[in-house]
């Protein structure tokens, strides 16, 4: 008999699956720490004054899993980190990158949240910002602001 999974165990089982999580046993998981890239990175140009969204995909090609952590940036007083449950929206401590998989930060998703900004970002222009790991050092990203009716081209 088959159990019904909540949406938190199907996005995980999902995730697990892209990732080629699969039962293999041989043992060999890849380095032990994790190995972190990013990509597809943007913000829509804010239609707010005092806040903007921002989006990106962070791959860990490692075999350990890492978590962002926070995320700084000049052009914001704050940015939080935010997850996206049942469609509300929390701010979170950290977002898990695990092993041998991303984290997606999509619209309508987990995302970015720049509060208090110093400037607001047009479109043509680019944001930079750092990221921050629990186990990983810093990442700068560069974050391309686009229309605030971008939507990215799926099938990453």
């Amino acid at each position: 008999m088959r159990r019904r999974l909540g949406p938190a165990a199907l996005v995980i089982a999902g995730a697990l699956a892209l990732a080629g999580c699969g039962g293999s046993d041989s043992g060999d998981s890849g380095s032990g720490k994790a190995e972190l890239s990013a990509g597809s990175a943007y913000m829509p140009q804010p239609v707010s004054d005092d806040m903007a969204a921002g989006f990106l995909t962070v791959t860990n090609k490692g075999g350990a899993p890492d978590e962002l952590t926070s995320v700084t940036s000049d052009i914001a007083g704050q940015v939080t980190v935010h997850e996206t449950v049942d469609g509300a929206m929390q701010e979170v401590k950290s977002l898990k990158i695990p092993a041998g998989g991303r984290l997606e930060l999509k619209s309508g998703g987990d995302h970015l949240m720049f509060e208090q900004l110093k400037s607001k970002p047009k479109e043509g222009q680019t944001v930079s910002v750092e990221l921050h790991f629990a186990h990983s050092g810093p990442m700068k990203v560069e974050m391309p602001v686009k229309p605030a009716t971008y939507t990215p081209k799926t099938g990453h």
